[in-house]
């Protein structure tokens, strides 16, 4: 009898591990549908704006097989704050910033908040990764533009392709066409060349 309860445990322990394991790779599975769902939807319904790359530190070499995308929307300016920049450092802050089109059809920061920004007619509001806000007390030392991120620093490339994107990023002769989705999250769509097209991103 104790053999049999014995086993019986030692089944039901079996049982219990299995199915844990099979949730997990349920709840896996769901992210990352979730995940792949939501680039999808950005890149169908978001708004499509051409960013500028602007030229990165040469210490900033390729990694990979990415390229290091650095943009003029990268600095905001403190004086886009709509209410000033805060009187205290602030950590985990997120920056929304409204970007629209210029005249030479790249899309330029109009304005930018550490609240919210409303929607206005031909413009979009993209949002900063979470970052730590410092605030000096000495005007001498308060920085002129914020530096953030947005989500969409490195681009994938083929293998041996990225070191000759790279020197055409520093020439000026790459842009980034991004989707922005209504919640200001951003997806790369295309990278630019001189401006056409050489990569495009599939849809999933």
């Amino acid at each position: 009898m104790t053999y049999l309860a014995d086993k019986s445990i030692v089944v039901g322990n079996r049982s219990r591990v299995w199915i844990a394991a099979l949730v997990v790779a349920l709840l896996q599975t769901a992210v990352l549908g979730y995940m792949v769902g939501e680039r999808a939807w950005g890149l169908r319904s978001g708004t499509e704006v051409l960013l500028k790359t602007a030229p990165v530190d040469p210490r900033d070499l390729l990694r990979g097989d990415y390229v290091i995308l650095n943009y003029d929307i990268s600095r905001v300016p403190a004086a886009s704050l709509t209410d000033g920049p805060p009187n205290k450092s602030l950590d985990n802050q997120v920056l929304s910033v409204r970007l629209k089109k210029q005249d030479d059809g790249y899309w330029g920061i109009v304005e930018s908040s550490f609240g919210t920004l409303e929607t206005k007619p031909d413009t979009v509001v993209l949002k900063s990764l979470p970052f730590n806000y410092v605030f000096y007390d000495d005007p001498v030392y308060r920085a002129e533009a914020i530096s953030v991120n947005y989500g969409i620093e490195r681009y994938y490339v083929p293998e041996g392709q990225g070191h000759d994107l790279e020197n055409a990023r520093n020439d000026n002769r790459v842009a980034i066409a991004a989707r922005v989705s209504s919640s200001g999250s951003a997806v790369i769509r295309s990278l630019l060349l001189d401006g056409k097209a050489v990569y495009e991103e599939p849809l999933f």
